[in-house]
């Protein structure tokens, strides 16, 4: 690096301004403790995000930690579609596991939130006029070419030649992360062969707010309650069907949905142009690093089937960022060893089990043998007769955040 050029002094840099990474920033000025957000998109890209057709099932954990960041009050109440149960379907069977929040059918499991409002809250938490707001250092449409971590501090450099030195370097640019990849923390990656589609589909008939998780034959089917006669349609399928889905003309397309869910919600109808995902589970060997951690994908990846990977890296952030507040008050060094230990330790503790839970329902919901045929039904009956288990899913997505 070139010493005559000036080093702009951070306590924190950010790669990703995705949600997770303002999120991150935000947290983080709330605790004294300045941030850059580095990212190659525009700031005008973060301010209006385009449609990518997600929904985001958020639990009340969530729900309490968006509040306390004032991007909570961002979010339109129009926006949020209230989510009372969630059902589960194994292949051809009327029968279903319902999840519901305990004794009272009439509390929420959660609430799902369009995964665009989501960021663009996100986005405005963090200008001046937002009460709370702390100063942010924005480096938009630039990305780091190289960076070197020392005893004292991140030495990095830019794309565009600006230096900058940080205590702590954060990734938080998806679960394809380049700076993990740079940082030298290899992940475990899963492909699962499959890709989703995703896209709001209007019923004939109520979905009575609850989610649908269907495990088909050669397919899993999805529907987030979003109105009385409208879900968010997540489908799975291999990349040559999903080729062949998407070649479909508008009403063959609508009834091939109405087929696939067995004309069980009435006629649908697309209502939005649909969007195709790969498949990629990762799970990162580490979270830390020499003044280095992972927020977010870019630490876990998850399936999207337990819909937990955007709360789980709320949760990560949160934990993070009030580990150093913590140091910065009590005049600690807020990237020391033992600090990120720490959130390593305690984050792992709270996204392994489910990680790998997920990874084994995957395995098991979307093996159509025989075999594995009689065994998923088998657990599914399980799971609703074994009133504990019910409740146990339902208490972690209704839990509230400490």
């Amino acid at each position: 690096m070139d010493d005559s050029i000036p080093t702009t002094q951070v306590d924190v840099a950010i790669v990703g301004a995705g949600p997770i990474g303002l999120c991150f920033a935000n947290a983080l000025s709330r605790q004294g403790v300045s941030s850059m957000l580095i990212d190659r998109q525009p700031r005008s890209a973060m301010a209006d995000p385009g449609n990518d057709g997600r929904e985001i099932a958020l639990t009340r954990a969530s729900q309490q930690i968006l509040d306390r960041l004032g991007v909570w009050s961002g979010i339109d109440p129009a926006e949020r579609a209230r989510m009372r149960a969630a059902k589960v379907f194994d292949g051809q069977s009327l029968f279903a596991m319902e999840i519901a929040p305990g004794a009272t059918r009439d509390d929420p499991l959660g609430c799902l939130v369009p995964n665009r409002v989501i960021r663009r809250a996100a986005y405005g938490a963090l200008q001046p006029e937002a009460p709370g707001a702390g100063d942010i250092l924005w480096r938009d449409e630039r990305e780091i070419v190289r960076f070197q971590a020392n005893e004292a501090a991140v030495d990095i450099e830019l794309g565009s030649g600006e230096r900058i030195q940080a205590s702590l370097l954060v990734a938080a640019d998806s679960r394809f992360s380049t700076t993990r990849r740079a940082m030298g923390i290899p992940a475990r990656t899963y492909q699962h062969g499959e890709q989703m589609l995703v896209c709001r589909m209007h019923h004939d008939e109520p979905h009575d707010q609850t989610a649908w998780e269907w495990f088909g034959y050669g397919q899993t089917l999805a529907l987030l309650p979003v109105d009385t006669h409208c879900s968010s349609l997540v489908l799975t399928l291999s990349p040559e069907a999903m080729a062949q889905q998407l070649a479909l003309s508008d009403a063959a397309f609508d009834a091939d949905i109405t087929r696939r869910f067995e004309d069980r919600l009435g006629a649908m109808r697309r209502i939005a142009e649909p969007h195709c995902y790969p498949l990629v589970s990762v799970y990162a060997e580490r979270f830390v690093g020499h003044r280095q951690a992972l927020i977010g994908d870019a630490a876990v990846g998850m399936h999207p089937v337990t819909a937990h990977g955007f709360n789980l890296g709320l949760q990560g952030l949160a934990r993070l960022a009030e580990l150093i507040g913590g140091a910065r008050q009590q005049g600690r060094d807020i990237a020391s060893p033992a600090l990120l230990r720490r959130y390593q330790r305690e984050q792992r503790l709270a996204t392994g089990p489910l990680f790998a839970a997920t990874l084994a329902i995957v395995g098991l919901y979307t093996d159509d043998r025989p075999p594995a045929r009689l065994l998923r039904k088998a657990v599914l009956r399980a799971g609703e007769t074994a009133w504990p288990i019910r409740r146990l899913i339902a208490g972690h997505l209704t839990r509230s955040a400490s």
